[in-house]
C-alpha cells in the first residue's frame, strides 16, 4: 500500500473537506505516519475514516477528531502541552510536531511503553511520558499552556483546571459513558468558559476524578 498517498487522501477527503483549515495541523497530519501507531495487520486501515483498536480496550481516534481537537488548541510552536491518554502515541506525535514540549500521561503501562518506542523511532525528542492517573495531571511540570484529554469524562477534573495557565485552553470530551460533548475550556482569572465543538464518543477516562476502574 502506498502510505504517503493514503495519508494525502486522508488529509484531503477527511480533514480539508470538513473544515480543518490550520495549515500547521494539516502539515503535521500529512507528515506523521499514522500506520506506525497501529498493529501491522491493521496498517492498511490506518488512514480510514474511523477509530481502530490498539489493545486493552483502547482505540486510536478517528483522524478527523485528532485534527479537530488539535486545531482547537491553536498551537503556535512554543507551547507546553499536557496530554491525558497517550494511547497509541499518534496524537502525541501530532502535538510534538506543533508545540514546544509535550507531557503525556497514560495509565496502561504496556501502551505507554509501545508508544515510547514508536515516538523514539520517529525521533520526537520533545516528548515526556509518564504512567500515572491522568485525572490528577502532572503537578511537577504545571502550569501548562494547553491541556488535551483523549478520553471521555463525566465532568472536568479539578486538578487539570488548576494546572492550566491563565488564558490557556483545555479540550475535553464530557458526558456519559456512551456519548460526550467535546468542550473547549478557556481559563481566565481562575474561572473558565465553555465552548461546544459538537458531540463525540471516546473511551472512558479512568481515574480518581473521572470514571472508576
Amino acid at each position: 500500500m502506498d502510505m504517503p498517498r493514503a495519508r494525502k487522501k486522508m488529509v484531503e477527503t477527511q480533514l480539508i473537506s470538513r473544515g480543518i483549515t490550520d495549515e500547521r495541523v494539516l502539515s503535521a497530519m500529512m507528515k506523521v505516519p499514522r500506520h506506525k501507531f497501529v498493529e501491522e495487520a491493521m496498517a492498511a486501515q490506518a488512514y480510514g475514516d474511523y477509530p481502530l483498536p490498539i489493545g486493552y480496550g483502547q482505540t486510536i481516534s478517528q483522524p478527523y477528531i485528532v485534527a479537530e481537537m488539535t486545531q482547537a488548541l491553536g498551537l503556535k510552536g512554543y507551547e507546553r502541552v499536557l496530554e491525558i491518554g497517550t494511547g497509541s502515541g499518534y496524537q502525541t506525535a501530532i502535538l510534538a510536531e506543533l508545540c514546544g514540549r509535550v507531557y503525556s500521561i497514560e495509565r496502561i503501562k504496556p501502551l505507554l511503553l509501545r508508544a515510547r518506542n514508536i515516538i523514539d523511532d520517529l525521533r520526537y525528542f520533545n516528548v515526556a511520558l509518564k504512567a500515572f492517573d491522568g485525572t490528577l495531571g502532572w503537578s511537577d511540570e504545571a502550569p501548562f499552556d494547553h491541556i488535551i484529554i483523549t478520553a471521555g469524562s463525566p465532568s472536568i477534573p479539578p486538578p487539570l483546571v488548576k494546572q492550566l495557565k491563565d488564558n490557556g485552553t483545555m479540550i475535553i470530551p464530557v458526558g456519559s459513558r456512551d456519548e460526550q460533548e467535546l468542550l473547549k475550556i478557556t481559563k481566565s482569572d481562575n474561572s473558565f468558559t465553555k465552548e461546544s465543538l459538537g458531540l463525540c464518543r471516546f473511551v472512558k477516562l479512568i481515574g480518581q476524578n473521572a470514571w472508576e476502574e
